[in-house]
């Protein structure tokens, strides 16, 4: 029999790989669904692409691929109970539940597709010329680490190395003192990419980015005039260390010493530990939290189906978790994610080859998780009857594992990318970007948050007042504590505790702020004071004032109380408050009204260039300018540009432009015309496309639409299902001969999201009337944001429920006063 089976291996035996340096082995989930070994089906893992696929999509992996040889994994999961479970702790794995469970793996080589099957143990009886590359190959994929995990470890010991100068490094006694907020740099006006120098104190913008952000240098300059080697991005200092530089070194480094440098500037790092860990005398209104935000105490009834799935948490991915949770509750993101899902030309190998489109099949993924109920289902009569009977229930939720769209989402970014605890808003955030980033030509589902809000800058000496307008996607609101209505309570409480602290007894009762929601509203309808504000009328600095009202409201509104704060001593605190936020938000009263009679404008004037003392306006690399104005920039912008990005070339100068050309005071440029030859979509990517199973015209109208770009190319192709049947009905002599419509069909489609009567070029947003009703909140439990638990509560079907990590249950208690982020819905009916 084993030489059957051996004979059966041998037309195989080239398709089987030995996993090398550099392949990642995917053996503990499928790449399109969230089975694994623990599944009833087991995992597949193909041994020549190393990726896992569960029972439902491995079949359709060796039709599309032709790979005929898989490791089937199988994890048979038991509860160890009496003696075992006190004896063998060592030796088990504690799941999120609490109790104890033992594993017992079985492995087997299956033959596809016949299924013939052959167990490891008995890979040694085939003939040596088999079992011996069989056997390696199969304890490589066994062994292999985790693709995060191994991700993760070489892009920290590789590439940053401890400084030079850290052990050495002599700092001035200037009396220098940083505060926590508010900084810019000492030079110009920047306020974002500042640089604290580790030497004497100075605070200084960085580089400018190939993405527009940046500063002007200044940080660099002062190094060359100082030889000041040392410098760290001021808002990365956490409890965990902060991003340093070595000027002297050109890269990143690490500063051991970092706490001991940053404490002489008043950075007290350890003392961010120290509230960051719950440790103080300060804990129990955060125990109280975590009691009334989890409903602690309480018999909540879990609820399995679609959109009932649980994420599980893979320490410290709550304030993930809750944000997909809450996003996913929208349709317009349930679309976005769900579209097209895993159509029948889905080419199952291009995972291993192309990271882009991977990333697409990893956003339906985890809509198809959340959403299909596959994951989420009650358990069998037969289990819960041996609960009862063993007076040992549970409740059977293990939710999914956000593993592939953590790495995904996170990627490259130095936060979101580590365990730490991270901001829910931050995060939400960074997810709109990407989501804007990636929609191009396709519904955008973040363009339900967005909205318009009109600035009115006032001139307090003159009067004159500027109108200007910016994009937003949620709504911030301060916490006023002193229209607290307990604030005698609140100033009792505060004395008790100052008496008890001197005479050092013990702390009083806590007594948690109650702020209106009406204050909180009208704080941020105040006037608020423009720092450093150049009057155009004035032509010189003066005191302005600022309000800011809605242009437009969004379909849905995001508020968040601002709870987090920085004290003198830099440790991040949480205000320990209630607000009493309503069900239904009516924010028509605070639409703009645009310029008013009698009001005069300031000049549109721009303030001067502030040249450093002792410095030359510096030269402006002609060459560069020349070849931008070539391009069909005018001449003002090019020249603008180059110098905005220190004569570092025609490229940098050219990404400036791109990223400025909204600027009222920045030309538009003449674009060159371009000839649909031109536009020609590279061979290579149609290549890609089509191998998946696309038509071609659809292919090349996709990528001609989306800028040559795979990702939003796939994208647009799912999302414009229609135009299949007219590319299909084009000539093949359509592909390559110039066409001067196809490329203006192609960008008609990439702006379909756009309504009939807006302006291309206009932010993309949906007004209408502003009454909200609240569906969703996410609430924070801990000191700081660096620490803690979040879990959201969302309305369905008209009741409340709440999503705790893998748990999903019936909402007894939903504690909307004690909520950070607040999601409503316009109503349809005002």
């Amino acid at each position: 029999m084993a030489t059957d089976l051996g004979e059966l291996l041998v037309p195989y035996m080239p398709t089987i790989r030995v996993p090398r340096t550099g392949d990642r082995v995917f053996k503990s989930e499928c790449a399109f669904s969230y089975d694994s070994p623990e599944s009833e089906g087991g995992l597949y893992v193909c041994l020549n692409s190393f990726l896992g696929f569960g029972r439902e999509h491995v079949e359709r992996h060796y039709r599309k691929t032709g790979q005929s040889v898989y490791m089937h994994l199988k994890r048979h999961v038991k509860e160890v109970r009496s003696v075992a479970k006190l004896f063998s702790n060592l030796e088990l794995n504690r799941d999120f539940n609490g109790g104890d469970y033992e594993y017992e793996d079985e492995a087997k080589l299956v033959i596809f597709p016949d299924h013939f099957e052959i167990p490891l143990p008995n890979i040694e009886e085939l003939p040596a010329l088999v079992s011996e590359s069989v056997t390696i190959a199969c304890d490589a994929i066994l062994n292999a680490p985790s693709p995060y995990k191994k991700q993760e470890s070489d892009s920290w010991e590789e590439e940053i190395q401890v400084s030079k100068h850290a052990r050495s490094l002599t700092q001035q006694e200037n009396g220098v003192r940083i505060p926590p907020s508010g900084w810019k740099c000492a030079k110009c006006e920047m306020r974002e990419n500042l640089w604290l120098n580790l030497t004497d104190g100075s605070v200084l913008c960085g580089k400018w980015f190939f993405d527009g952000s940046g500063g002007n240098g200044h940080a660099l300059e002062h190094y060359k005039k100082t030889n000041f080697p040392l410098a760290v991005k001021l808002d990365t200092v956490t409890p965990d260390g902060a991003d340093v530089y070595s000027f002297d070194e050109e890269e990143a480094v690490l500063d051991p010493h970092i706490s001991e440098h940053l404490l002489h500037f008043g950075i007290d790092m350890l003392q961010m530990q120290r509230n960051g860990h719950h440790t103080d005398n300060h804990v129990q209104p955060r125990v109280s939290d975590w009691e009334v935000i989890q409903e602690a105490g309480l018999k909540l009834k879990p609820v399995y189906g679609s959109g009932y799935t649980g994420i599980k948490n893979l320490a410290n991915s709550c304030y993930l978790s809750t944000t997909m949770q809450v996003l996913f509750s929208i349709p317009e993101f349930q679309r976005f994610n769900m579209a097209a899902l895993f159509p029948k030309w889905c080419h199952f190998d291009m995972v291993s080859k192309l990271d882009c489109l991977f990333s697409y099949i990893l956003r339906a993924k985890l809509g198809h998780g959340l959403l299909s109920g596959q994951y989420s289902k009650p358990p069998m009569k037969s289990e819960l009857i041996e609960q009862v009977m063993k007076e040992d229930y549970k409740q059977q939720q293990r939710g999914i594992s956000p593993k592939m769209f953590k790495a995904l989402v996170s990627k490259g970014h130095p936060e979101f990318s580590s365990n730490r605890q991270q901001d829910a808003h931050e995060f939400l955030l960074h997810l709109i970007n990407l989501v804007e980033r990636n929609s191009s030509g396709s519904e955008n589902p973040s363009d339900v948050f967005r909205f318009l809000v009109e600035e009115r800058v006032q001139c307090c000496q003159t009067q004159k007042v500027r109108y200007t307008q910016r994009v937003d996607y949620l709504m911030q609101l301060p916490v006023p504590l002193e229209a607290a209505s307990n604030r005698e309570e609140l100033i009792a409480y505060e004395s008790k505790r100052k008496e008890a602290e001197e005479n050092m007894r013990p702390p009083p009762e806590p007594v948690r702020a109650r702020i209106p929601f009406t204050a909180c509203l009208q704080a941020f309808t105040e006037p608020e004071n423009v720092p450093d504000f150049w009057s155009s009328a004035l032509q010189a600095k003066s005191a302005g004032v600022k309000t800011s009202r809605f242009a437009s409201f969004p379909e849905y509104m995001v508020v968040q109380i601002k709870k987090f704060t920085f004290g003198v001593d830099w440790v991040p605190k949480k205000l320990d408050v209630s607000i009493d936020v309503p069900d239904f938000l009516d924010l028509n009263r605070l639409r703009a009204t645009g310029l008013q009679a009698g009001e005069e404008e300031l000049p549109d004037l721009t303030p001067p260039i502030v040249i450093p003392e002792d410095t030359r306006a510096p030269e402006i690399d002609e060459s560069s300018v020349m070849q931008l104005a070539e391009m069909g920039f005018p001449l003002e912008a090019c020249r603008k540009a180059v110098y905005y990005t220190g004569n570092m070339g025609a490229e940098m100068a050219f990404n400036w432009i791109i990223a400025h050309m909204e600027e009222p005071d920045l030309p538009s440029p003449s674009l060159p015309t371009t000839s649909a030859l031109d536009n020609q979509p590279p061979e290579e990517s149609i290549s890609i496309l089509t191998s998946m199973g696309f038509p071609r015209h659809h292919t090349i109208q996709a990528l001609k639409a989306t800028n040559n770009n795979l990702e939003r190319a796939l994208d647009w192709i799912f999302t414009h299902p229609d135009c299949e049947e007219e590319s299909e009905a084009m000539s093949d002599t359509a592909d390559t001969e110039p066409n001067d419509n196809s490329f203006s069909n192609g960008n008609a489609h990439s702006d379909s999201s756009l309504s009939p009567d807006q302006d291309l070029s206009s932010p993309r947003v949906r007004d209408g009337p502003g009454r909200y009703e609240l569906f969703a909140f996410i609430s924070h439990m801990g000191a700081s944001t660096m620490s803690g638990h979040y879990v959201c509560h969302i309305k369905k079907e008209g009741r409340w429920l709440i999503y705790n990590d893998h748990k999903v249950c019936l909402s007894e208690r939903p504690p909307k006063d004690l909520g950070y982020m607040y999601f409503y819905r316009r109503l349809s009916s005002c």
